[in-house]
């Protein structure tokens, strides 16, 4: 079965291009002639955050650092998984000080934190990713983030020559399912992302039910009441509708 996650623009073949796509690449578009921009890219799981992001940066011709991440226990800290990740940049650069690091990064139009980051689980079963290990180590894993912005105001001057996009997600579990604290709560996530926009660049990724309809047309010939009849149960999350009609195809075929 296809898990339907996009980790570079050559999965992007049945990409739709909706209202949140054409926001997100006019954001992204603004990089070209600015730096020190940070982007943050919101959605909740299953609505392709990563699809989006790298449809964008191709379209534009980017030239982008996707950041991969190789954690290897669970138990790993904080301050080692901050560590690892510099250690890992410096080697990828043939560079020794964060300095030298971050001119490095000044040449790419963007540096990307997305599934290769956040999921590298799924592309390599012996690692860890991000979001296992944030689930894993719950609160503790706020000090990592503590570290970040403790860098970032350390080398602030560094950072102005640079542009990240984040896939951004504040993953919480409900009664065994999975949630995005900053989509999927109510006011509680519109006031959390109205004070990130505050400081930062905003996507949500998002889509109005044709969008949906037309998303999944793209890789299935349904009919637009089933797919509705899917949105009922999953929300508008193409790709936990694309998993469930493949998993229905897989039973008919069996039958």
């Amino acid at each position: 079965m296809e898990n339907y996650k996009v980790t570079s623009s050559a999965d992007n073949g049945s990409f739709v291009e909706t209202r949140s796509y054409k926001k997100l690449y006019k954001i992204l578009e603004d990089l070209k002639m600015h730096r020190g921009k940070i982007v943050h890219v919101l959605g909740a799981p299953g609505t392709g955050k990563s699809a989006n992001i790298y449809f964008a940066v191709d379209e534009l011709g980017f030239n982008v650092y996707d950041v991969e991440l190789d954690i290897i226990d669970l138990e790993d800290s904080p301050k080692k998984l901050f560590n690892r990740i510099l250690i890992n940049l410096k080697r990828e650069f043939h560079v020794n000080s964060r300095s030298d690091v971050y001119k490095k990064l000044q040449t790419f139009d963007a540096v990307l934190f997305a599934d290769k980051f956040h999921d590298s689980h799924v592309l390599n079963d012996k690692t860890v990713g991000f979001s296992q290990w944030t689930n894993y180590n719950g609160f503790k894993s706020f000090y990592f983030y503590f570290l970040c912005f403790k860098e970032y105001l350390t080398h602030r001057n560094d950072f102005k020559g640079v542009n990240v996009v984040f896939q951004t997600a504040w993953r919480v579990y409900v009664k065994g399912e999975k949630k995005d604290l900053l989509t999927e709560f109510g006011p509680l996530s519109r006031l959390m992302v109205g004070v990130l926009s505050m400081l930062f660049e905003v996507v949500e990724i998002s889509y109005s039910k044709d969008e949906i309809i037309q998303i999944v047309n793209k890789r299935f010939d349904v009919n637009g009441k089933t797919i509705e009849s899917l949105i009922k149960r999953y929300g508008n999350k193409p790709r936990f509708i694309c998993k469930a009609l493949e998993k229905i195809d897989e039973d008919r075929d069996h039958n």
